[in-house]
Parts: C-alpha cells; sequence; structure tokens
C-alpha cells in the first residue's frame, strides 16, 4: 500500500470533518462536538500555519485519516511545542502500522518547523496508548485540566 503524508488545504476541508465525524464515533472529544464550529477553527487553522498544520493521511489516493498539529510555547519544554491534536485512521486500516508511521512523520515534522517537544492527550482506555508508549510517549503525574473563557460546548 502507498502511504502519503498530504498537507491539508483549503480544499481539504469537508473531508477533513467528515473524518473527525468519525473520529467522534471512537473516541469522542470531552466536549460535545459542533460542526459548523468545527468547520470555523479547522478552516483558520488551514489559512495561519502560525497556529499548527493539519496532513491528511492517503493511502492509494483515498483519504484514511488526517493527523493534526498544534503549537505552543513553554518555558519548561524550552520553547516552542507541538500537540497532536487530532490524529484519526479509519478502522479498516488499523493495526498495519499506518499509525507508527504517521506519529514518525509527525516527529520528523516537528523537528523541522523547530518544535523542541511533542505532546499528546489521549482518552484512558484507548487501544493506541500502547503505540504512544512504544513510540517514546511518556505518562506524567499531572492532570490535563481545562477553564472554558468561552461557554463550553453543550453546557
Amino acid at each position: 500500500m502507498e502511504l502519503k503524508f498530504q498537507l491539508a488545504e483549503a480544499r481539504h476541508l469537508t473531508e477533513l470533518l467528515a473524518l473527525m465525524k468519525e473520529l467522534q464515533q471512537d473516541d469522542p472529544w470531552s466536549c460535545r462536538f459542533d460542526g459548523v464550529e468545527a468547520r470555523r477553527a479547522t478552516a483558520r487553522l488551514l489559512r495561519d500555519p502560525m497556529l499548527g498544520r493539519a496532513w491528511m493521511i492517503v493511502a492509494d489516493r483515498q483519504s484514511i485519516g488526517y493527523i493534526v498539529m498544534a503549537f505552543d510555547y513553554s518555558l519548561e519544554y524550552r520553547g516552542r511545542g507541538a500537540w497532536i491534536d487530532e490524529f484519526f485512521v479509519r478502522r479498516q486500516f488499523r493495526g498495519s502500522g499506518i499509525g507508527t508511521r504517521a506519529l514518525e512523520f509527525f516527529v520528523a515534522q516537528a523537528k523541522e518547523l523547530g518544535v523542541s517537544v511533542v505532546h499528546l492527550e489521549v482518552n484512558h482506555g484507548n487501544p493506541a496508548i500502547d503505540l504512544y508508549r512504544r513510540l517514546g510517549f511518556e505518562d506524567h503525574q499531572r492532570y490535563l485540566m481545562t477553564r472554558w473563557i468561552i461557554p463550553k460546548p453543550g453546557a
């Protein structure tokens, strides 16, 4: 199977949103998915490379997933960081090494973009945790805490 990572552009927006909806079936966000707001936020990311990047995961000319990089800056982690904000591979393509290849690609891109550390968050019980650990991601004795500035979706 020929695998490519294609930088997502505005023309991929509808396709990205369809994949995001599929992600919600497997590993839902911590807040209600709102297609209108997801479209707005994704369109902004695709227009502004200072925010991050998104790549379509393409096998044999068919989009089978996507991975999104979002930037931050941290003194603790020595500068520019990147989050794996979204990562999804369609079920029928899992277990064949595509996830590993996507994460290796992501880390290589992060290095090229001057990133010093890559973070991710994952729901407890997600089977991908083993993959992340195998590729060098470390658990922390910390909580991920969030305070909404805008109204929380679904609240």
